[in-house]
């Protein structure tokens, strides 16, 4: 959730969302950034209008009456999520077919 709130505040003061930015502003609040996630991000929200999908989330009720618009709503971002989790495992496996050549140490190395 750190990374979306760190587009969000990148978006608000009105710097470009790109991999050195959201890392600057992780690092700045502490965060143990994951490079693949950062991609994962940016690469997400690349075509996204972040305006627009802040007006639609505010005009969505939390609860009570619009109980079916929240939980549509919910379902969109929790499918935003996975996608972006997707990419981010993406992006690792990559990553990790590029590290075999250099010791061959696999998942061991990232669970052992």
């Amino acid at each position: 959730m750190e990374y979306v709130y760190a587009a969000l505040i990148l978006h608000e003061t009105g710097e470009e969302l790109n991999e050195d930015n959201l890392t600057d502003v992780l690092d700045a609040a502490g965060v143990d950034v994951e490079e693949s996630r950062v991609k994962a991000l940016v690469a997400a929200l690349e075509d996204v209008d972040i305006e627009e999908a802040i007006e639609t989330a505010a005009a969505v009720p939390a609860g009570g009456a619009g109980g079916a618009a929240g939980g549509a709503a919910e379902e969109s971002a929790d499918e935003a999520d996975e996608d972006a989790e997707e990419e981010a495992e993406e992006a690792e496996a990559e990553e990790e077919d590029e590290d075999d050549d250099d010791g061959g140490e696999g998942l061991g190395e990232l669970f052992g």
